[in-house]
């Protein structure tokens, strides 16, 4: 079972000049964290804002790519922005894929979910040795730690080390990610039963491994939203929604997702038409079915309930996604969602 109620969460944007406001509006607006995404800007900086113009919200990375640094530098930086916002700092971790890490950070990348699992491990070795003087002797595959002294050492502060959330889709990460995180991050291109039948048994085994029971553990689900406050507004909002699966259904990572409702093949048309440049073609593969597979759909006075009906009981929170939505929009959609 999950734990306590559904929480929502919001996105924070990493345009320094936007971060203030838009963290406020989440913490007013009663959502209950508040996350980054490593895109086009760094994804720790902006939390520095966040943390200090709230009081109440988590504050997260949603995610920050692990592979693109190592962990001692990540461990100053959760150290730190947990300090900063008393506690209520996450620290989300994903791979990325290989492409990436090789040629648009220049680090390596073999077995990533033996790597992510080392860092993790390396994480809690660093952080032990700052909060109780552990010796710091980490020796790994990937990642050797063995040096500590006072200069390097931060003050301490009286919070817990950072919840440390993992992003996973393939069996091997998601088991690793229930064995050793705190959390698991969802893609939006995931279905309500890819979850249920797939993800949370995997997840399950980890947690049983690590000794913990599930409401030790959160589950975060990302879920696109195609809402409007009229027909118009609506069928543009599926119009861009469609897109956004089409492109995620042309990734290889996600086939298993399409094959479990028997979509297999659509992933190859997808993929085929990617390579010829084709998104308006793509999109119009998607219909409504599939739409309704992978995205809430309906007019905004109603949407927010079927989200929470989606969610509830399966996630222990979920960040709503809105594709080509106003601001007065999904404050009319999540008006119900938060009741």
């Amino acid at each position: 079972m999950v734990r306590g109620g559904l929480k929502i969460d919001g996105g924070i944007p990493n345009r320094l000049d936007r971060v203030v406001e838009a963290a406020g509006a989440l913490e007013d607006q009663g959502y209950d964290g508040g996350w980054t995404a490593e895109t086009s800007h760094d994804p720790f900086m902006p939390l520095v804002l966040a943390a200090e113009h709230t009081s109440r919200i988590e504050l997260g990375t949603n995610i920050a790519v692990a592979f693109a640094r190592n962990p001692m530098t990540v461990a100053n930086l959760g150290w730190d922005l947990q300090a900063y916002s008393q506690g209520r700092f996450i620290l989300g971790l994903g791979t990325q894929i290989q492409a990436h890490i090789e040629k648009r950070f220049s680090m390596p990348w073999s077995h990533p979910a033996r790597r992510m699992r080392e860092f993790v491990e390396a994480l809690h070795a660093i952080w032990a040795s700052w909060t109780d003087g552990t010796k710091l002797r980490f020796e790994g595959d990937f990642y050797t730690h063995k040096i500590m002294t006072p200069m390097f050492t931060p003050e301490p502060h009286p919070y817990p080390p950072p919840k440390i959330f993992l992003a996973a889709v393939g069996e091997a990460m998601t088991e690793m990610c229930g064995e050793v995180g705190d959390g698991h991050l969802g893609h939006p291109m995931v279905s309500k039963r890819y979850l249920t039948d797939v993800t949370l048994p995997i997840l399950q085994r980890g947690i049983e491994r690590s000794g913990r029971d599930r409401g030790d553990f959160e589950v975060s689900a990302e879920v696109m939203v195609a809402t409007g406050t009229n027909e118009d507004e609506l069928k543009t909002a599926m119009a861009a929604t469609r897109k956004q699966i089409a492109f995620y259904g042309s990734t290889p990572a996600y086939r298993k997702v399409l094959e479990l409702h028997g979509w297999g093949d659509l992933h190859d048309e997808l993929h085929r038409l990617s390579k010829e440049g084709e998104w308006d073609a793509m999109g119009s593969l998607i219909d409504d079915e599939i739409l309704g597979t992978f995205a809430v759909v309906g007019p905004a006075d109603e949407v927010g309930s079927a989200l929470r009906a989606r969610c509830e009981g399966v996630t222990d929170r979920v960040l709503p996604i809105f594709y080509a939505a106003s601001q007065d929009c999904v404050r009319l959609a999540l008006k119900d969602f938060r009741q």
